[in-house]
């Protein structure tokens, strides 16, 4: 949380000093994006104690209309490696994420240099549960399919008039629970059954780039 509040203060910081540079007005038209977060389990105490975020990369189109909003869509992968401190019995591997979504939302540009960006990320997505457990059981990788949702705030920092850098939010509700036996044990212990039945959820923060192909 300390890390996350020096970000907000850093982005903060800059765009006030940026206010100081004449900049040409950006409105966009066709863009591309590309984020790189962090993920972090949420909602379901099994898998946010025994399946760590590594990383959450996305890429997609965007085009906004002259009311603000916008539509595009893209790719994503994400990478959870299973922690071996949380774990009754050692397990090795992970869960490798991958699909494809649209976007929806709504872009505004608050002065040359600064933006908002709010939006819904809704597509379908596969989970492969990869592990030496699994493996030597014949069952690797275990694959659930799902239909995700992930609100997305974005914000947004231009570089110059056909490129920006922004610091983004999202909570990602991938719609399945977690067991045990998706990475190949009977059991974890210590937690209420209920808990397993619990959505997935992810809380994932980071920082991304668009291209401005062309401006209105």
């Amino acid at each position: 949380m300390r890390k996350l509040s020096k970000g907000v203060f850093l982005i903060l910081a800059l765009v006030l000093q940026l206010q100081n540079y004449s900049a040409q007005v950006i409105e966009p038209n066709h863009t591309f994006n590309v984020e790189l977060g962090l993920p972090n389990g949420f909602t379901n105490e099994p898998f946010k104690n025994v399946m760590q975020g590594l990383v959450n990369l996305s890429t997609y189109y965007q085009y906004d209309f002259k009311n603000q909003f916008t539509a595009g869509a893209g790719i994503r992968y994400g990478y959870f490696a299973i922690n071996e401190f949380k774990v009754p019995k050692p397990v090795y591997g992970g869960m490798h994420s991958a699909g494809a979504f649209i976007k929806l939302g709504w872009e505004k540009f608050i002065s040359d240099r600064f933006a908002i960006d709010l939006g819904v990320k809704v597509g379908y997505s596969k989970h492969y549960f990869d592990t030496d457990r699994n493996d030597s059981a014949g069952l690797n990788p275990i694959q659930i399919n799902t239909i995700y949702i992930d609100p997305t705030l974005g914000l947004v920092l231009t570089v110059d008039e056909v490129s920006s850098y922004r610091l983004f939010f999202s909570y990602a509700n991938y719609g399945f629970g977690f067991k045990p036996n998706m990475i190949g044990l009977e059991t974890l212990g210590g937690y209420d059954p209920a808990e397993f039945n619990k959505v997935t959820g992810f809380l994932i923060v980071g920082f991304g780039y668009t291209f401005y192909f062309k401006s209105k």
